[in-house]
């Protein structure tokens, strides 16, 4: 999976073991880790003379992302062997991905469980365990808040098709992940593609603002304002 402002490039291993970006000796990458575009220099290298002796498809390195040091790890692929040089693959693999990422303030623990999950399973490109938890998470909400919410939650996702303008059969499979559940999930839970998994998770994250997010800030602004109130009275 090629980083997202990957730029092309000669990337080479120098008989010295110094790899190359084009003309530079580090490059820039989306960090799986804190997720900036930044500046990455090799932290450790295969060697020159095993390449050579071993002529491997594919080679394994660790970059050390500037913005947060955390290691990276990439895998290239080998292009051609010279006796001062490896010519590698100007696109890089990400063994690493970033992670899908949801605010959990306010959100109980156990639905953060399994959406916590749910999320894994969409950076990796799982769809299917990624509805499959996402339905998890949806049953787990609606056991907590009751089906009068559930009611207004169902009505309020439905405005989402018309705001953002999705077809109505993805939003059709969307809406029974979410809300028909089932004691058979094989036979129950839909097959879903690349795009229905992306509209699911947008869906989702705005199912758990407004089940738990939104409230939750209401509340707690309110509780600030009426202790301002309460301190201003007091001082008066």
């Amino acid at each position: 999976m090629r980083s997202k402002g990957a730029v092309d490039m000669n990337v080479v291993l120098d008989s010295t073991g110094t790899m190359w970006f084009g003309e530079e000796r580090e490059t820039a990458r989306n960090c799986p880790h804190c997720h900036a575009f930044s500046r990455m220099s090799p932290q450790a290298l295969p060697t020159f003379d095993e390449l050579l002796l071993q002529k491997p498809r594919a080679i394994g390195l660790v970059l050390r992302c500037h913005a947060c040091t955390s290691p990276v790890f990439l895998r290239y692929a080998t292009r051609a062997f010279a006796s001062n040089r490896v010519e590698l693959s100007p696109q890089a693999f990400d063994v690493e991905r970033p992670i899908e990422k949801f605010a959990f303030n306010y959100v109980p623990e156990d639905v953060e469980t399994f959406f916590r999950e749910a999320l894994t399973c969409y950076s990796h490109n799982q769809f299917q365990a990624f509805a499959s938890m996402c339905r998890r998470s949806a049953a787990v909400a609606f056991a907590d808040l009751g089906n009068s919410t559930k009611l207004r939650l169902f009505d309020s996702l439905s405005d989402v098709r018309e705001m953002v303008d999705i077809d109505d059969d993805t939003f059709a499979i969307v809406m029974r992940v979410i809300f028909a559940g089932s004691a058979d999930p094989v036979t129950d839970l839909p097959f879903i593609n690349t795009y229905q998994a992306a509209v699911l998770l947008e869906v989702m994250k705005d199912f758990l603002y407004q089940a738990y997010v939104r409230k939750g800030r209401l509340q707690h602004a309110m509780k600030v304002r009426k202790f301002f109130v309460q301190e201003a009275q007091g001082a008066g």
